[in-house]
């Protein structure tokens, strides 16, 4: 079986869909499935290849993200083409969220030649400040995404929050909820003594508690929350590890720390450096750095909506609550949710090695993948069957 993924960016983008693409890549390569990685050519391809693996990256403009900070590649004729062309050669495709242009091109592609089609959704509604955006984000869920959802062969569910969100579509078999993996050979918690030992090699102060943040630099995480969070608490030493328009080395503040180039192994140990991470986000599924942190034994402060992704989660995540009108109370009350999961209280009250636990149980890659590979075998045996005709 042939199978075709699709995402928007390849994972050298470093954001959350495409580095659990490349993981889901790996692991269905691992269980012998020939894989076909298509993606703009807006982000380097994989170099590494194995057996059956093949990276296409097809031509993109990607003004949007780099002028506004919103992630849509908009393939050229070109591209389109090629899109075509891999669509045609797969027995399945599997596209990786619905609304960017390479998704909505290999969707036309499948229908109009009947290819298997099985989409996991990430994301459900963005509401962006800026009520233009959001309203544009809110039509293209109704005209592009609910029609695309309710006409696949199979359908992923990534967060509870986004299942939610487009319950009302009338899907062909009934969607499955299917959480990423984490990968605890390189998430783990820092054994004693070795947070210390780590914070030298970063730059960190030895002695000074450290709140960390992971993710793109962009409005939709909380920027504008951190900003302020980094003013109320110049105590505290604030790590961000990301890249975006948003940069926080502009605010020109002296408790604020930007790291670039982490990933892997060497962003797990940022991990193991810091005291917590704080997550403000907005209009998101499932952040993979909340699990990533657990797993290297981190209290989380995220957002009360991230909180509900997984009901099985709750219990170790430290909700607050988004006032989009009021930033500065927002901001204060994430502060002192951060000193009460810095002194242990509400649910930071688990130990990183309960944390671990929770994580290393509840998800793994190796039975995602093979969800997955269920999930896609199924969509292809239901388009292959033979139409019965009744005399």
């Amino acid at each position: 079986m042939k199978l075709l993924v699709v995402t928007h960016y390849f994972e050298s983008h470093r954001s959350g869909i495409e580095l659990i693409a490349g993981r889901l890549v790996r692991e269905l390569l691992d269980l012998g499935e020939e894989v076909v990685w298509l993606s703009s050519n807006a982000s380097p391809a994989p170099s590494d290849r194995k057996d059956g693996f093949k990276g296409v990256a097809v031509n993109a403009l990607n003004v949007t993200e780099r002028y506004l900070g919103i992630p849509f590649p908009i393939p050229s004729l070109t591209g389109i083409f090629q899109i075509r062309r891999e669509v045609r050669r797969a027995d399945v495709v599997l596209l990786q969220d619905s609304l960017y242009p390479a998704c909505i091109a290999a969707f036309l592609f499948a229908r109009s030649s009947r290819t298997p089609l099985v989409i996991a959704a990430h994301v459900g509604m963005v509401p962006y400040n800026n009520p233009v955006f959001r309203t544009l984000m809110s039509l293209a869920n109704r005209i592009v995404v609910r029609p695309m959802l309710a006409s696949a062969d199979r359908i992923a569910f990534f967060s509870e929050i986004t299942a939610r969100y487009f319950s009302d579509v009338p899907f062909r078999s009934p969607p499955k909820m299917m959480f990423t993996g984490v990968d605890t050979g390189i998430f783990f918690p820092a054994r004693p003594g070795q947070k210390r030992e780590l914070r030298g090699p970063l730059g960190l102060a030895p002695d000074r508690p450290i709140a960390l943040f992971v993710g793109r630099f962009v409005e939709k995480k909380g920027l504008h929350i951190l900003a302020r969070m980094a003013h109320l608490r110049p105590d505290m030493l604030w790590a961000f590890a990301g890249w975006g328009h948003l940069n926080p080395r502009d605010w020109g503040l002296p408790n604020v720390m930007v790291f670039s180039n982490l990933s892997g192994a060497s962003l797990a140990d940022l991990y193991r450096a810091s005291d917590l991470l704080v997550l403000p986000s907005k209009g998101e599924g499932f952040p993979l750095v909340v699990q990533e942190a657990l797993a290297c034994g981190l209290p989380v402060v995220c957002s009360a909506e991230t909180t509900v992704a997984d009901a099985a989660i709750s219990e170790f995540l430290c909700g607050v609550t988004l006032d989009e009108r009021h930033p500065e109370i927002t901001a204060a009350a994430f502060c002192a949710e951060v000193d009460r999961a810095l002194a242990g209280g509400g649910n930071a009250r688990h130990s990183g090695a309960e944390r671990f636990k929770f994580v290393s149980s509840r998800y793994s890659w190796q039975a995602t993948a093979v969800e997955y590979l269920e999930l896609i075998r199924s969509a292809v045996s239901e388009r292959t069957q033979p139409v019965t005709v009744q005399p």
